[in-house]
């Protein structure tokens, strides 16, 4: 059976008005694992974000600055065929088609919150699997402490590639036991439909515990190392973004605050909402950062 994340009641909308939003996917159940029937059950109830908001608005500074450049731009990128890189302390290192890789994998539908650092938020339905289903396929060395991840690098379908103000290409990384945690997802798609490239397509990570931009997109290289590998928002501003990211309204952005947030899709004159620790996964995630001072590992 699937990890099923909890949710409240405060998060759900009656089941008409959410299976009113899914009748453009008649037919794409297909897609969907049967083991994922708690996460579809949940899905009839859940107040998840638009998928017209969810793609676009959202930040992938390959394709621009503005909330709206990756809708507007994304769609030169080419998705297949696709490639990802399996290296370091692993026994079947390799380069391995994506297909070749989704084949062997149970999809599931997961409905988490998205937060992010700059205080706005979602409620998104991704399609995935667990991350830790991968690593366990390619065999996770015991000297691997780290899981290092790599964006796409091309800057002629990527516009934002051209500029000199990030240190292309994107790099991410997390813990071993945060990446082989079982809320950690490898997304290749939402609402029951292939990921946009907006969004990250083909495949992206999504750690709903920390700020979004730990999920990085369009992934082209996996990499477990046993050494903590750099992440670019940490080496643009370390002050600011540090290496764990984990969603925490007692510790403030040094510009913002991150006590609450703006719900996507709310409205004008919606009211922002109390940010939750961990962004309401603490009962599932807390005890991998015990003895951990969550303000100093940030």
């Amino acid at each position: 059976m699937p990890f099923t994340p909890d949710l409240r009641w405060s998060d759900v909308t009656p089941k008409a008005v959410f299976l009113n939003r899914r009748k453009f996917l008649a037919g794409a159940g297909a897609m969907l694992a049967s083991s994922a029937l708690t996460e579809k059950a949940m899905a009839e109830e859940l107040e998840l974000t638009s998928f017209e908001d969810i793609t676009s608005y959202n930040n992938f500074y390959e394709f621009g600055w503005d909330k709206g450049d990756p809708a507007a731009l994304a769609g030169r990128m080419t998705t297949k065929p696709w490639s990802i890189e399996i290296a370091g302390l692993v026994d079947k290192p390799g380069i391995y088609d994506l297909e070749e890789l989704v084949a062997g994998q149970t999809i599931e539908e997961r409905i988490y919150r998205f937060r992010c650092v700059e205080a706005w938020s979602m409620v998104v339905p991704w399609n995935g699997f667990e991350l830790s289903a991968l690593l366990n396929w390619v065999g996770v060395q015991p000297s691997a402490r780290y899981v290092a991840f790599e964006t796409l690098l091309r800057p002629e379908e990527m516009p934002g590639q051209k500029s000199a103000s990030f240190p292309w290409p994107y790099v991410e990384g997390l813990r071993l036991d945060e990446a082989m945690h079982p809320l950690t997802l490898m997304a290749n798609g939402l609402y029951g439909e292939p990921m946009p490239n907006q969004n990250g397509a083909p495949i992206r990570l999504v750690v709903p515990w920390k700020y979004g931009f730990k999920s990085i997109k369009s992934i082209v290289k996996i990499t477990l190392t046993d050494q903590q590998p750099p992440t670019t928002w940490n080496k643009l501003q370390p002050s600011e973004y540090g290496f764990y990211a984990n969603v925490n309204p007692t510790v403030d952005h040094p510009r913002w605050s991150q006590a609450s947030e703006r719900r996507i899709g709310g409205g004008l004159l919606a009211g922002r909402i109390d940010t939750l620790l961990f962004n309401g996964y603490g009962d599932k995630v807390a005890s991998l950062y015990a003895g951990q001072d969550l303000a100093v590992d940030y």
